[in-house]
């Protein structure tokens, strides 16, 4: 009983809800190689674990430096972080996060060893921002750069460098289906925020929607829903897809029912479940759009 409880708890700490980040962009970035014909099963599943990995250590390390910088409070709404709670010591936590960092590490060593000394430094960048999000002398989360972060390594790095390791070359598509993927990352982050606002005001963790309010973060999370939505027709009616790239529009109502939440809902505790429903949109959202990608290639 005891090990089950102890799994749970690192299952937890892992924040599976956000995993969506890392899955969406490297099946995205894979339906793309499969449509110029350049799909590698290797590559990409190395490259789906590598991000797995950098997520979930991630995930750690914000939880190890938001404990030691004080942010999570009792009065935290947000979703049980395990340091704070007691549930996991900040060694143990911290040990996590670097041994979570060093599988990616290694494993991405073979995906250097497959497309070149390019996929290393991404790699590399993506570890060291991973843990420079809440960590180091200028953390990206407390000074209103992690939706810069989120969008860039989430979205464009992602996808674009999935598609590099199948292909071993750039792609004009990739970039612009990578502003999808980056867009729905980034709205789960401004859910995160705008639940966290007020107890971020305390901590002295300076996030867009501290720095500038929560309306502004409910603009940002309009404004990038509209742009997610703006590339499939990008795909249509600039890159000659067919018409079977629409196709994730078929989950849009799910998506402006989210926005709408965003904008009228005022009990905070229930941003938690929207947090979530992002996170399920966008993994709707990027399958959907994946096969739509592939379908035109058939």
């Amino acid at each position: 009983m005891k090990n089950s409880t102890t799994v749970s708890i690192w299952v937890k700490a892992a924040r599976p809800q956000t995993l969506p980040a890392a899955f969406v962009p490297v099946c995205v970035g894979a339906a793309l190689a499969y449509h110029d014909q350049q799909f590698l099963w290797d590559a990409t599943i190395v490259a789906l674990l590598c991000a797995f990995l950098i997520q979930i250590g991630t995930n750690f390390a914000n939880d190890y430096f938001d404990f030691k910088k004080g942010a999570d409070t009792d009065e935290r709404i947000g979703f049980e972080r395990a340091t704070a709670k007691g549930f996991i010591s900040a060694e143990s936590m911290r040990n996590a996060t670097i041994i979570t960092m060093a599988f990616a590490f290694l494993l991405g060593l073979y995906l250097v060893w497959h497309a070149g000394w390019a996929i290393f430094w991404i790699g590399v960048a993506s570890l060291v921002f991973g843990i420079l999000y809440t960590g180091g002398p200028f953390p990206l989360g407390y000074n209103g750069l992690g939706d810069i972060f989120v969008f860039i390594f989430f979205g464009i790095v992602a996808v674009m460098g999935t598609y590099y390791v199948n292909a071993l070359e750039w792609s004009n598509a990739s970039f612009w289906a990578s502003l999808t993927v980056g867009a729905l990352s980034t709205n789960i982050l401004v859910i995160n925020n705008l639940r966290d606002v007020e107890q971020d005001k305390v901590a002295g963790k300076n996030t867009l929607g501290v720095i500038f309010g929560e309306t502004a973060l409910r603009w940002e999370y309009l404004l990038m829903l509209l742009l997610a939505l703006a590339i499939p027709p990008h795909f249509y009616f600039q890159l000659g897809y067919d018409a079977i790239v629409f196709l994730p529009f078929v989950i849009s109502p799910y998506g402006f029912s989210q926005l709408y939440k965003v904008w009228f809902w005022d009990d905070k505790r229930k941003f938690n479940k929207v947090l979530e429903d992002t996170a399920r949109f966008m993994t709707f959202y990027g399958v959907l759009f994946s096969i739509g990608i592939i379908v035109d290639s058939l």
